[in-house]
């Protein structure tokens, strides 16, 4: 009698990664979300991958610009959820302060990054994380 195989779970898709809190480490961040967008069979100029690139970019520039503690990383991790229909972007750093959605006036030279956040994500929000600081995250449409 042959014997039974038990079949496991699909792995988990997920890609987690360290960056040091710099402007390098923040296009690194985004370069190494959008090569692993290509390897999950989203390739670049698709609107999936787009969004999650721009979002990514986004919240690894807060953590550099706005997040950063002298000698702390910042990590980035993506996750998507092909049951439910989309992929969460978190990007965690230590420091305190919690960013906040404002409307730039029109002459602003800077602001407008979680206003894009805000319309390309289903939702998005920030939360603490353990130990010092918070994790900022949005959920993106999928398909």
């Amino acid at each position: 009698m042959p014997a039974l195989r038990s079949h496991s779970p699909a792995p988990a898709r997920v890609f987690v990664q360290r960056f040091s809190a710099t402007r390098r480490g923040a296009r690194l961040a985004r370069l190494l979300a959008a090569l692993q967008l290509v390897e999950w069979g989203r390739p670049r100029g698709t609107d999936d991958h787009d969004a999650v690139t721009l979002v990514v970019a986004e919240f690894a520039a807060n953590a550099v610009l706005h997040g950063r503690v002298p000698g702390r990383d910042f990590a980035l991790l993506l996750r998507p959820d092909d049951e439910r229909g989309f992929l969460t972007v978190e990007v965690s750093d230590t420091h305190p302060v919690r960013p906040a959605l404002v409307t730039p006036t029109a002459d602003a030279e800077h602001g407008r990054g979680l206003v894009l956040v805000d319309a390309l994500a289903t939702r998005w929000g920030v939360r603490d994380r353990v130990g010092p600081g918070k994790t900022v995250w949005a959920e993106l449409p999928w398909a």
